[in-house]
């Protein structure tokens, strides 16, 4: 029988403390583990130390799928899993619209593997049909998309590229298990940066990637030599905090709700991206392959008003880079996690100057409420 979310999080992955018997999962700090016969040793950047070890069958469980790393970023869980099942002379295809790292990687480091690229509208078949070559080897979609919330239907596009022959990669941040299940869809191959939801307190970094046991000893061998793995007391920090994650998101989930809601009535805002709200364009699709909308939108401000001055007379709301903590935070896409697009390439995303990505957290959304009361007026 299934286990509920709430069970997954709290129980799976647990160490077992076998000697105090606490109910915490203890910290191993060791470096060095003897050897219990010739055949397998523990060793952290092998990503097999007893915390690493259960916290990746946490994420595997979540995820639904056989298999799962826990690395030291987000970075590195996504460049390791690329290399992992893209070699010279290979070509991918990848959503236009994805986390700037994630690009500035294919763009900077990509022609050094000899691995070729398109970035394109996936929700365009025709677009996609055309782009795809022989030596098409891998799909890279992120949804919801960073930072407009755009939502791909991972069935049709998982159909789609096993009909090719095609691997597929999701990267699962912004949804986290809780919303999203990627590989029940079909997907491949599921990609978090753990900093963000499943990490939940703005306090570490790491990343996750999931799979089947084929693909994941593909990536094990790449990562070995990468030597991207996660140090214990990271891990251990990720697997209490994961403790809460379905708790944290619901109520992320819902509050966002709330804000995009309230965010689409205020004549201070042109425009809202939340695929909850019914008025937007992937409402149906989000509501037929998402368990939940998330706790990330996106809005316009009213170009009338002065976007400096928003952000500066915030004072719950940080304005900060990183998403998916308990508090709540804003940041300008434009100046941070696509300022190294051109702004032709902004446009063309859809990513304007007044455009800003709203991190919603667990505080009381009326306090929420009244704190961009006060910004959106303090230019009058």
């Amino acid at each position: 029988m299934q286990k509920g979310l709430n069970t997954i999080c709290v129980h799976s992955g647990d160490v077992k403390d076998t000697i105090y018997k606490g109910a915490v999962s203890p910290l191993y700090m060791s470096t060095a583990y003897a050897y219990e016969g010739l055949e397998t040793s523990i060793y952290p950047r092998y990503f097999n130390s007893p915390n690493q070890y259960y916290l990746a069958k946490k994420i595997a469980e979540l995820e639904h799928a056989e298999s799962a790393l826990i690395f030291g970023s987000g970075m590195a869980a996504i460049t390791t899993a690329m290399l992992s099942v893209l070699e010279s002379g290979d070509h991918v295809i990848l959503q236009n619209q994805i986390y700037g790292g994630t690009r500035n990687f294919i763009i900077e480091e990509c022609h050094r593997y000899g691995i070729s690229f398109d970035f394109i509208d996936v929700n365009n078949w025709t677009l996609l049909e055309s782009t795809v070559k022989p030596e098409t080897k891998l799909l890279y979609i992120e949804t919801p998309s960073n930072p407009l919330l755009e939502i791909t239907d991972l069935k049709l596009v998982s159909k789609f590229a096993k009909e090719k022959g095609i691997l597929t990669m999701a990267d699962n941040t912004f949804a986290s298990p809780i919303n999203q299940r990627p590989i029940d869809l079909g997907i491949d191959i599921v990609i978090h940066s753990a900093t963000k939801y499943l990490g939940g307190h703005s306090d570490i970094t790491a990343g996750a990637v999931a799979s089947t046991e084929a693909i994941m000893n593909k990536v094990f061998s790449k990562a070995k030599n990468f030597g991207g793995s996660l140090a214990d007391q990271t891990v251990w920090l990720l697997e209490r905090s994961m403790k809460t994650l379905n708790l944290r998101v619901k109520q992320q989930t819902q509050n966002a709700m709330d804000m995009a809601e309230f965010l689409e009535t205020s004549s201070f805002v042109d425009k809202v991206y939340y695929p909850g709200l019914e008025s937007n364009p992937h409402h149906q699709l989000a509501k037929d392959q998402m368990l939940g909308f998330g706790g990330m939108l996106s809005f316009e401000l009213n170009e009338k008003r002065d976007t400096v001055k928003f952000f500066d007379s915030l004072k719950m709301i940080k304005n900060v880079l990183s998403l998916g903590g308990v508090e709540s935070t804003v940041l300008s896409p434009e100046k941070t996690s696509h300022s190294l697009l051109t702004a032709e390439e902004r446009h063309a995303q859809g990513i304007k100057s007044n455009l800003i990505r709203f991190s919603v957290g667990i505080e009381d959304t009326e306090d929420l409420k009244q704190d961009l009361l006060m910004a959106f007026s303090s230019d009058h």
